[in-house]
């Protein structure tokens, strides 16, 4: 299945560290444009100056060297959605024959929109959490591998649910750390 990853769900860190595990994993393979990575890069250069983004995008190109998908200038112009700065996201999507867009920010993927393109736009704790309950074991390798990459950075790590809830991914968070 290819899921096309919006830039939204690359930065934040964390974030983007479990969903690009879980495709290195085999659970979907990712999509994006260069103009996504771009976004990335954008948001990175306001937190460090995008040192640390710049070697990521070539690493997460490298580990994924299918995922670009550069959309035509013909799909974008038969596309519109409610922000017009998100059609080239849902164009990369068609024309990378995603079935799937990921992203933070579902009210600007409308699903009877994307349904015209058989597209189903998707916040990624519900992803994941789809992923966990198929996969726990590896969802739990996965999201114990990114807290400790995160903690050789010197995140605390103490309370891994409130970190995976910071991260945008409450239900997965609740799940993961069920009492």
């Amino acid at each position: 299945m290819k899921v096309l990853i919006d830039a939204c769900v690359l930065y934040p860190t964390v974030l983007r560290e479990i969903v690009l595990l879980t495709a290195s994993k085999g659970a979907f393979t990712p999509v994006w444009s260069s103009r996504i990575l771009e976004e990335w890069r954008r948001a990175a250069l306001k937190h460090d100056g995008g040192r640390i983004a710049e070697v990521e995008i070539e690493s997460a190109s490298a580990l994924f060297p299918t995922a670009l998908s550069e959309p035509t200038e013909a799909t974008e112009a038969r596309l519109s959605l409610p922000d017009s700065n998100d059609v080239h996201v849902l164009a990369a999507a068609i024309d990378g024959e995603a079935g799937e867009i990921l992203t933070l920010n579902l009210k600007d993927f409308p699903s009877r929109t994307l349904a015209r393109e058989d597209i189903i736009p998707r916040h990624p704790d519900g992803f994941l959490l789809e992923v966990f309950h198929r996969d726990p074991s590896m969802m739990r390798g996965v999201i114990d591998a990114v807290l400790s990459k995160a903690a050789s950075h010197g995140i605390d790590v103490s309370n891994p649910r409130a970190l995976l809830k910071r991260a945008r991914l409450p239900k997965l968070a609740k799940a993961v750390y069920a009492s």
